[in-house]
């Protein structure tokens, strides 16, 4: 099903890359074919972990946003994933509206996927609005509460930004919190989700426990992956 998944949620340190990054390889593990486009030239996870996948784009350079659009169009087989740094939706949105986006994606049957990648804190709940505000219906919106920094969620609970996505029938999951020592292992040693789960060298020496641990969260955001629908 073609379709481009915009991985945002402007703030950083939300846990936007990482969403990227599962994503990736809940389709290579699904053997969906896909292609990723990374906005952050200091920290770009796509291409840092799946190089192979990924192109740099840059948000302030249109031209080089316009592959984003052509690939979903030309490969109508593959996703589209685009992993945006911070602050760059409104550059992201002058592009869309200069390019006739959504009309063009409408045209060529492609779905436009907003992943709104959210701590629990007022300032995520906020960007929502905005957001929400920005792209309103034309786009189908996915929350995601990444419980990085805690799982009290009740500011995004009472938010009228949650009761606007949800009129608008904004998909929602929950990203539990990966434990610490393991997280560290994987990025510290550069390691594709499914190459930390291996045993031995090829898993960067995360024991036996611990590669549970990542198996076990890898399996229930997937599951998240399949109830919002990719």
């Amino acid at each position: 099903m073609a379709a481009i998944h915009l991985i945002g949620g402007e703030k950083g340190g939300v846990g936007k890359s990482l969403v990227a990054r599962l994503l990736a390889q809940y389709l290579i593990d699904r053997g969906l074919p896909f292609a990723g486009f990374d906005t952050d030239r200091s920290h770009g996870a796509l291409l840092r972990f799946y190089a192979g996948y990924a192109t740099p784009v840059e948000v302030e350079r249109p031209d080089t946003l316009d592959p984003i659009l052509e690939t979903a169009i030309e490969r109508p087989d593959h996703r589209v994933l685009v992993d945006l740094a911070a602050q760059t939706q409104a550059p992201l949105l002058r592009w869309l509206a200069e390019a006739g986006a959504h009309e063009l994606l409408d045209e060529h049957g492609v779905t436009l996927h907003c992943w709104h990648v959210m701590d629990a804190g007022r300032d995520s709940v906020d960007l929502l609005a905005k957001s929400l505000e920005a792209h309103g219906e034309r786009v189908r919106h996915v929350l995601v509460r990444n419980q990085l920094r805690g799982d009290d969620f009740r500011l995004l609970d009472a938010s009228p930004a949650l009761a606007q996505a949800r009129a608008w029938g904004a998909r929602e999951m929950t990203l539990r919190r990966l434990a610490e020592a393991p997280a560290q292992r994987i990025d510290a040693a550069s390691l594709s989700f499914w190459a930390a789960a291996q045993a031995g060298e090829a898993g960067g020496g995360l024991g036996l426990v611990d590669r549970q641990r990542l198996k076990t969260w890898l399996r229930d955001a997937y599951a998240g992956f399949e109830q919002v629908g990719v």
